[in-house]
This record gives C-alpha cells, structure tokens and sequence, in this order.
C-alpha cells in the first residue's frame, strides 16, 4: 500500500496549477487523516441549504464537441433544445437505463449545475429513441429543487426509474412510462446518500420488486440502510439493517432473484474490507428482508476515493454483476473496483469472481494491462454484463499522459468469464478532470453501463468543451432488436428493412414510436408503396396473387392488418384495389 500520498502531491505539485495543488492537497489530508482512524465514512455529498438555484442571464451556447477517436464518437447529452453546448454549467455523474421492449429508448440521468459559481444541482434527465444518436434534454426535474446521485434502472415492461437524492439526504423515485419524455410526480423512497437502485427482471416472484440501498454516512433512518418496493415504486417499504453494511457500491439480482449488495465495510470504516452481502428472501413480498450471507472479499487493495484525478470524490465505485447467460458461467458472480494495491500504482482495475453464490472469491485480477508501477491511476472503473456472459470493462487512465488530472477513456472485455482481457483500447481523445468544477472539486462518483450481445451502452462524463458535460457512447455495432446480430448485418442481409435508409431496422424505429405503422404491417406508413403487399418495396406479380387471393370483402377492417389488399379503405377488395396496384407496378 502507498505510504501517505506521497508520490501523488509530488506529482501534482509538478504540474498543477496553485489552486488545484491545494484543492489536492486538502484532499488527500483528508484521506490520509481518515484511513485507519475514524470509525464512520466521510459523507461525499454536503448537505444544500439553499431553497432555490441562482438567477441565470440569458444562456450562452456553442456548438457541442464530438470527441472521436479510433472509430469511436461520443454524443453530447446535456445540450439544449437545439443540440448546442451550454456555456458555463456542468453536468456529471450519469446514469442511464435502456428498454428492454425498444432497446432504441434510451434514457440518461445526472447531476445538472446550472452554473459552476456554486454547488446547487438539479436532476438532469434526457432520452434518446433512435438508440443515442440523437438526445431530447428535457427540462430537469422539479426545477429548483436541489437532487444530487441520479441512479437509472428499467423493469421488464420497459418503465424508466429515476432514483434521486434531495439536499436532506432523503431518495425521491421517479417514473417513466413512454420513453424517457414524461416523468410521474416523485415518491418518497426514504434512502440517503451514495444510494444505488436495482429491479428484479427475472420472472419470478420478485419480479419488478426495486431495491435500493445507501451510506450510514448520511441517510434517514440510522443502521436500516436496505428497502424496496413491490408495488413498481407507488410506494417504498420502512428501511431494514444489515449484519454488516456495505459503502459506496451497487447492487445486483441472482439467478433466483437472490438480492447482492457490495461495498467497503462502513462500521467500523476499512477501505480495506470489500463487502458481498445476500439476501435470499428479499423477493418474497410477505416476508421482511433478511440478509443471510455476508463474506469478506479480497480485492488486492483499498477502494480509491478523495485522490487525485477526482479529488473530493470517488476513484469508482464497488460493481457487482451476474452471469444470467446460458452458457458455462451461469450463475457466476462478479465485483469490479478501481483499487489503491500494493506499490506504487496508485489505482488498477481489480476484477474477481465467485462460482459458488459468494461463499469464496478468486484472487484479484488486473484488468488494464499497462506496465507496472508506472504511477498510472485507473479510476471510475465501471462492470457490465451481456446476456450472452461477455463482460464489458470501462475506466478513465492516465498511462500515456503521466499526469494525474489528464486521461482516456479505455476498455477491455471479456469472454470467458473472467479468465482472460482483451487488449485494452483506448475510446476517447485526452480530457482534463480538474477544470470545470462546480464549486466541488470532482466530476462525480461514477459512471454507468449496460451491455446487450453486440455491444455496450455507455454513460460518462469528460470536459472536450472546457466544462464538464455527459456523453453517451455506443461500444461496437448497434443491436435495436435485441437479436444479437449488429443492426448493420440485419440490413445488409435482408433480414430487416430500412425504408428511410438512415441505418436503423424499421422494426426497431416503429417499436420506439418515431416511425408509424397503423395498419400494423410492419412497414413503416411514410416508406408504404399502395400495392406493395408483400413489403419488399415494389409491386410485382407476387403483390397481384395476394391481392386476388383476398378478393371480397373484409373481415373485419377496423383491424390494423386485417385487409392490407383494401387499398382505397372501403372495406372490400375490388377493381378498384386493382387498378391502384397496377397504378405502381414496378
């Protein structure tokens, strides 16, 4: 383990600025003075005692940046109503959710600072239906009131979540029926701070159950620290304790719908200790949550936070995932952290896993593969999971910059659940995490991701304007089907149609609604040719046995689809569907 910080202040005090080397400094003092001495965890969010955000002149814009590299491009999210950069505001720690009905639906939460002059947020919220390459940002929610820690999550009916903190550490959940655009009134989920969320998606009698945990640093109600909903977040249930509570991670649902939660251990405070805490009975609605299982974890080291890249913040999140595949993996369970290990690294990505439900853990693993001991910090280190098992890796790293403040963005994945990474890539250009800080000297906590078998949604945040702002980035080719075959094959093959020939299936834009189908024949009305009845874009032969073949009248025409052959809409097939077929032939 790093003695004291030193090799970070020597570093910053070469090449930072006076105000940051302070800003550094302070914090890891405050890091230094905490390990192994205080017995509870520093509260990461401040408590906000203003009412309202301040007064804003007339908004200042400029045209977004579109950070690309290696044949990567990040998308700018937090725009305004005409795509452009605002000037002078930050946003930070995202989180996002993608419908599992229409995977082009998309939504994006985080933390909106108006102004970088102070530290008043709102909740920052848009949503994409053409599978991010174009965001909607819509106005914040419940504008000034303050809310910090968006956290995002879907059900299997393709409702959006948004789960978020108010200034008096108390969590607020949102709902979201139609994409992303409208938002329900907010229901009190009691929480505190660094809570995350997670809904049960597995079938069984926890299905769509939410469940969310927080910090003992700051929250509502002492050591009960665990609830959930069973009602779809019309209401949340009286917090409960754990045996030991976990800080500063996430949560995931088992095979069975067995609820993990990870962290560091909080009481007494060790960013030594990683935490892996079960609950089998949470899914059962008749039953108070009880946590059955809780198992040290050896991670090499100690979770990073308050240090230099991110001074007043997290190095990353505790992340855990499950293998829900049908493969060799099934079942396994993995946690992923950017740690502090022994050396002078002063942060790596540290993958283990367990095959046996979290009684015992593998020896730590290294995910980015850059030279040892090269003073390279790994941070906001970020885990998802396919549904083929692939695992997918993200973290922000300063190996070729040799600067605390200056990173990329990499990636690695994995296939075989573990074992072996691939060769790490860099996904983005060079930014700078110490500029554009609003009045608190980090860009977040964390960042979110969410695979499918083709590839992965990411949510992050870097400065390419100067300021802090959150991206979307789609890691490899787009599946809007959800049929694990790249969109651009499904196209090229035949095997989906793409009338408007903007790269999207037509099957996937009429699932999101921005294309329309009334008559339900799966082609898109704007792209139907009268005649076309077998939809493969002219009318031919085959379109004329069709027709003949429905000659009469309907049997029910109030039924999208029921008669596609009436071309003129009166309810029978006649010459006069025939002439207006012959009328298009070719």
């Amino acid at each position: 383990m790093r003695p004291t910080y030193s090799l970070n202040i020597a570093l910053i005090l070469l090449l930072g600025s006076p105000v940051i080397v302070q800003a550094a400094l302070e914090a890891d003092d405050e890091k230094a003075n905490r390990i192994g001495s205080a017995d509870t965890p520093p509260v990461l969010e401040e408590h906000e005692n203003t009412n309202a955000p301040p007064k804003l002149g007339p908004r200042r814009t400029s045209l977004p940046t579109l950070p690309a590299f290696g044949g990567f491009l990040s998308v700018q999210v937090n725009v305004d109503e005409f795509g452009n950069n605002i000037i002078g505001d930050a946003a930070n720690e995202p989180s996002l959710a993608v419908d599992p009905t229409a995977p082009n639906r998309i939504v994006i939460g985080w933390r909106q600072f108006d102004t970088i002059n102070n530290n008043f947020r709102q909740a920052g919220n848009a949503y994409s239906h053409d599978g991010g390459r174009n965001w909607n940002n819509n106005q914040v929610l419940q504008p000034g009131v303050f809310r910090s820690d968006p956290v995002l999550d879907f059900d299997n009916q393709g409702n959006f979540y948004y789960n978020s903190l108010r200034g008096d550490f108390s969590c607020w959940v949102f709902r979201s029926t139609d994409g992303g655009v409208n938002w329900s009134q907010p229901v009190s989920a009691f929480g505190g701070d660094k809570q995350w969320m997670a809904i049960d998606r597995t079938g069984g009698i926890g299905n769509d159950n939410i469940y969310q945990a927080w910090s003992i640093a700051a929250g509502c109600c002492g050591l009960n620290l665990f609830n959930r909903s069973t009602d779809s977040a019309a209401s949340f249930e009286e917090p409960v304790p754990y045996p030991l509570p976990p800080l500063w991670g996430t949560l995931a649902i088992g095979l069975a719908g067995e609820v993990y939660v990870v962290g560091v251990q909080a009481m007494p405070f060790n960013v030594n200790n990683f935490l892996f805490v079960r609950s089998s009975n949470a899914q059962n609605a008749g039953q108070i949550p009880m946590f059955d299982m809780t198992t040290n974890v050896d991670m090499g080291g100690s979770i990073n936070f308050q240090d230099a890249p991110n001074p007043a913040g997290l190095g990353g999140q505790v992340w855990v995932t499950v293998d829900t595949s049908d493969g060799p993996n099934r079942g396994n369970i993995y946690m992923l952290c950017s740690v502090d290990t022994a050396g002078p690294d002063p942060a790596d990505v540290i993958f283990v896993k367990s095959t046996d439900g979290g009684t015992t853990w593998s020896a730590p693993v290294r995910v980015n593969d850059d030279e040892l001991f090269n003073n390279a910090y790994q941070w906001f280190g970020t885990m998802s999971i396919a549904p083929n098992g692939r695992l997918d890796v993200i973290w922000n790293d300063t190996r070729n910059s040799g600067q605390a403040n200056l990173s990329q963005l990499y990636y690695s994945t994995s296939s075989d659940g573990g074992v072996n990474w691939s060769q790490n890539i860099p996904l983005s250009p060079e930014f700078d995490s110490w500029i554009g800080w609003p009045q608190q000297n980090k860009i977040g906590d964390y960042y979110d991701m969410i695979s499918d078998d083709v590839g992965a949604h990411l949510a992050w945040a870097a400065t390419f304007n100067g300021e802090q702002d959150v991206y979307y980035l789609r890691i490899g080719d787009y599946d809007c089907n959800a049929n694990g075959v790249a969109d651009t094959d499904d196209i090229f093959n035949g095997d989906s149609s793409d009338c408007n020939e903007n790269g999207i299936p037509d099957e996937c834009e009429i699932a999101a609604g921005t294309l329309i189908d009334d008559n339900g024949n799966g082609i898109p009305d704007n792209c139907e040719v009268p005649g076309d009845l077998d939809g493969d874009g002219h009318v031919s032969t085959v379109d004329l046995l069709i027709l003949l073949g429905s000659w009469g009248p309907c049997a029910d025409c109030n039924v999208p689809g029921d008669c596609p052959a009436d071309l003129n809409g009166d309810c029978t097939v006649d010459t006069v569907d025939l002439l207006l077929l012959f009328s298009n032939w070719g």
